[in-house]
């Protein structure tokens, strides 16, 4: 299964910048060795808002699940800011939101407890919560249509509002690599428009987007290019 590609109609430029983000060249992806997507070959640069689009069962959820490691590179190259996926271990640089969650609600924490997790990775074992953390996640919360929500318990938010609570988790890291695998599902239209304008802020600062889409919607704005990945539904792919 090959991904086609085209540029968006109506995006901003990508910021300029030297290097790629991602780099996928012949790649294979799967579970188990059995293959669900073949001779992948895909450039991400900064600054870059790319849809990821196709049919249910194309393999969509396995692209992404590849990228971090989630699924086997069964053949190809996968390389994270010029690095052999293998090799990468700068994942605070990546945030991700998938597209099955766990159950959230069953976990009794507040919202901005549960968003402020998606510091630990640049904070460390050892550092305190400071000035810059907390702002980070404010602006999560806001990012996600969810300020005035921090300390509402998350068990208490509907799924799409924890769906938000999820992304804002992910934008809280400050990641230079965003990817969001159906982040729109359960979200109503007004927080759509939120979200897109976070992701053409963080695209304006550089940060790369990957985000899986069945409907581009109040997205299709700040999309910069948008690929299709091609299959059937008996592939067993997302």
């Amino acid at each position: 299964m090959l991904l086609t590609s085209r540029p968006a109609r109506a995006a901003a430029p990508p910021v300029s910048r030297p290097g790629s983000v991602l780099e996928l060249t012949g790649a294979a992806f799967g579970y188990g060795r059995r293959p669900v997507l073949h001779g992948v070959d895909l450039v991400v640069h900064p600054g870059e808002v790319l849809a990821v689009r196709g049919p249910n069962g194309a393999g969509k959820s396995t692209l992404v699940r590849g990228l971090l490691g989630l699924a086997e590179v069964l053949a190809g190259e996968v390389c994270l800011f010029g690095e052999p996926r293998g090799r990468f271990r700068d994942w605070h640089r990546v945030g991700y939101v998938p597209q099955r969650t766990p159950v959230v609600g069953s976990v009794p924490v507040t919202v901005r407890e549960l968003v402020s997790t998606g510091r630990l990775s640049r904070v460390g074992p050892w550092r305190r919560f400071g000035e810059a953390d907390r702002c980070a996640v404010d602006c999560a919360l806001e990012g996600a249509g969810l300020a005035g929500f921090d300390r509402r318990p998350v068990a208490e938010l509907s799924g799409g509002q924890q769906r938000r609570a999820l992304v804002a988790r992910a934008l809280a890291g400050d990641p230079e690599l965003l990817v969001l695998d159906e982040p729109t599902a359960g979200v109503d239209a007004d927080n759509q428009r939120v979200l897109a304008a976070t992701l053409a802020g963080l695209a304006a600062t550089g940060t790369a987007v990957v985000v899986v889409v069945h409907e581009t919607g109040p997205l299709t704005p700040v999309l910069t290019r948008t690929v299709t990945v091609g299959g059937t539904p008996d592939d067993d792919g997302c």
